[in-house]
């Protein structure tokens, strides 16, 4: 019972964590971070960071080479396209409508373990993903100026909760063979490379010297508390109490992402885009998995 509250507990805080790390980057984006100089940055960090918490409790981070192709995919998916994805869709539009975005995240999932031949989906199922979908359709017309105003950060926050999605199925069999540490020390090592590559542009242009005490604290934020610490709380978290308990509170992301949006950053949002989520949930609860997505890294 003691080690089950422990375990509620570090799920609540990596999830708040991570709920709260959208408004921290639509603040670093805003205030003198460029994208992906922001991004790269943190992950490059994180990567070595967490690969020396897993070397130091594993003793290794060896994997089979039959199983370089698939990790590296899925680092280029789940790290790289999604970080892609991701910083841009928080630039272009509001905080708690990328966070909303990422609540489509169990229906991709499911298509795509459909598609691969993981899982074959039952009725409830598309029911579900239609239901979702006409969220985000909600989500969009409710837009401020119109639908137009915000489609390239809507449409780029579904990429990155697509490329996440891909990136969670894709270690499904791998957990069989390896420990989530070393799957996403992996992951973090390989994912980042092309994102510093990506970012040499900007990293080259970024104004180092004119960010505030306060976006640097954003970025330490972001690498700490959304990345490093709180992959750490969720392996530990699921080794306790197991993958059912996890996914609850994962799915509590998106609202309470939208939540710290509207709150810390004075965004606004209509009713329409209120009803999208409302529908977006709806959804969830009708889809939901016994198993968790992988840990997030927005």
């Amino acid at each position: 019972m003691r080690s089950s509250v422990s375990a509620d507990v570090l799920l609540l805080v990596t999830v708040c964590s991570w709920s709260f790390n959208f408004t921290v980057v639509k603040y670093a984006l805003t205030h003198g971070w460029e994208p992906l100089a922001y991004s790269s940055v943190r992950f490059a960090i994180g990567a070595l960071l967490f690969s020396g918490f897993t070397y130091a409790r594993e003793g290794s981070l060896v994997v089979r080479r039959a199983d370089l192709l698939l990790m590296t995919g899925a680092a280029a998916a789940g790290i790289w396209l999604n970080q892609l994805s991701f910083v841009y869709a928080v630039r272009l539009t509001t905080a708690a409508t990328v966070a909303l975005m990422f609540g489509t995240l169990p229906i991709f999932v499911a298509l795509i373990a459909q598609a691969l031949g993981q899982e074959r989906l039952h009725f409830r199922h598309w029911l579900a993903t239609v239901i979702s979908f006409s969220g985000v359709a909600l989500v969009a017309l409710g837009a401020s100026g119109g639908i137009g105003s915000d489609l390239g950060g809507i449409l780029l926050g579904l990429v990155a909760s697509v490329t996440w999605a891909a990136y969670s199925v894709a270690m499904g069999p791998l957990m069989r063979l390896y420990s989530p540490y070393r799957i996403s020390a992996f992951m973090l090592l390989v994912g980042s490379v092309p994102l510093l590559v990506s970012a040499v542009t900007q990293l080259a242009r970024q104004d180092w010297s004119s960010l505030s005490t306060l976006a640097w604290g954003a970025f330490v934020y972001s690498l700490f508390f959304s990345l490093v610490f709180t992959n750490i709380m969720w392996f530990t978290a699921i080794d306790r109490v197991g993958a059912a308990r996890s996914a609850l509170y994962a799915n509590l992301q998106p609202f309470l992402g939208a939540f710290f949006a509207l709150v810390v950053l004075s965004e606004e949002m209509g009713r329409l885009q209120v009803a999208g989520g409302v529908v977006i949930g709806a959804g969830i609860v009708l889809a939901r998995r016994a198993q968790p997505p992988a840990p997030s890294v927005d």
